[in-house]
């Protein structure tokens, strides 16, 4: 088998991180020896991540059994989620931070799933997947992400599930949101369709539509005397 370098977009500072997490976690479990030291764990872990490289291609690249890697992997991804803030302690956050909005929104992160698991299946995306909803500030950096729901869930039927709305309401925050939320109260959405400036579709009065200008509206363009 063949091997080469490669190289992740990531920081010196991210992997430190993670490896102190890992470091620490073997600390308190006794952990006294394993094929990988804690910061070659989490380089292993971040390549994963970032890249979605296969447990059969990280094992090959590290010199350890695929199970070993998924062992990795999952341990890992199991210390990062534990630090990570609940809905309530990311709401606080932005409210002490003082931010004049925040954003909401939904993603698809894709798994590999055979086509009759149609609850993972995203007509939106057309492929298979979990959807994730996330709180980000205005300048984009990520204050919370939510728990996995099958992909069939639409936005606005998982921020439900979560609550988000309710609680980002209840912290009076400016929330902004996609047309995936189309029926909240409370988050501020684009315009549907063609509405003038200000008013919704819903709400937009609709010029009356005489006989002949619908009959005329039926024919194809070139039937007609004049077409502009």
């Amino acid at each position: 088998m063949l091997s080469y370098r490669a190289a992740l977009p990531l920081s010196s500072k991210t992997l430190t991180f993670v490896s102190g997490l890992i470091r620490r976690h073997r600390t308190s479990i006794g952990s006294c020896w394993r094929k990988l030291n804690p910061g070659q764990q989490a380089l292993l872990v971040l390549a994963h991540l970032r890249k979605g490289e296969t447990f059969a291609e990280l094992a090959a690249g590290f010199a350890v059994g695929t199970t070993t890697a998924w062992r990795y992997v999952t341990e890992t991804v199991a210390l990062l989620a534990a630090r990570a803030p609940n809905l309530r302690t990311a709401v606080r956050a932005a409210q002490k931070a003082g931010y004049a909005y925040v954003v909401l929104d939904g993603t698809l992160i894709p798994v590999d799933r055979v086509a009759a698991d149609r609850p993972f299946y995203s007509g939106k995306h057309k492929r298979h997947g979990m959807n994730l909803q996330v709180i980000a500030s205005p300048s984009g950096d990520v204050l919370w992400v939510s728990g996995a729901l099958p992909g069939a869930v639409h936005d606005k039927n998982a921020e439900w599930i979560w609550g988000v709305l309710a609680e980002l309401e209840a912290a009076g925050l400016v929330t902004l949101a996609d047309k995936g939320y189309r029926g909240s109260t409370y988050a501020k959405i684009p315009y549907i369709g063609e509405g003038q400036a200000g008013i919704p579709e819903r709400s937009q009065p609709r010029p009356r539509e005489t006989p002949r200008a619908w009959r005329a509206r039926q024919r194809a363009a070139q039937e007609l005397e004049d077409p502009a």
